[in-house]
């Protein structure tokens, strides 16, 4: 078994070699000076940048629109008069529904498709519910 020497000056655990540390909200050097470098001519790129899309520069348009437009989220799908889903027949037809409002362009495909999964579920619910019973009848049986 090898005793190491620990030195009197070593840091005990837990303890910092700076307890002051840095202090919240310091600024990195390097982004300090890519601040003032951006600082007095962001006014002047980001125009340079619009002139650019402007004129057809499909790379900085992407880049103004990306700045510019947020991400589009989902949005609320109403589909009047969409058949109920109490029973197989119901299911279908509301899958059909689905189909006709992706066809009439009332719906986006991804809409349609959560639509659809939605409405699957759905009918797996109904088909484990008529199993269930059915079962539930055989046991019954004498």
């Amino acid at each position: 078994m090898t005793n190491k020497r620990i030195p009197p000056a070593a840091w005990k655990p837990g303890e910092s070699g700076n307890p002051r540390g840095k202090p919240k909200g310091a600024i990195n050097k390097t982004t300090r000076l890519a601040l003032e470098l951006f600082e007095g001519g962001i006014k002047n790129i980001a125009e340079v940048v619009i002139k650019q899309a402007k004129d057809g520069d499909l790379t900085a348009a992407r880049l103004v629109l990306d700045k510019l437009v947020p991400n589009a989220r989902e949005r609320a799908v109403e589909l009047p008069g969409l058949p109920s889903t109490e029973s197989p027949a119901g299911v279908a037809d509301a899958q059909a529904a689905i189909l006709q409002a992706v066809a009439a362009g009332d719906l986006t495909p991804g809409e349609a498709a959560t639509l659809s999964g939605i409405v699957e579920n759905r009918r797996k619910a109904i088909e484990t519910q008529e199993l269930e019973l059915r079962i539930q009848a055989l046991e019954d049986r004498p």
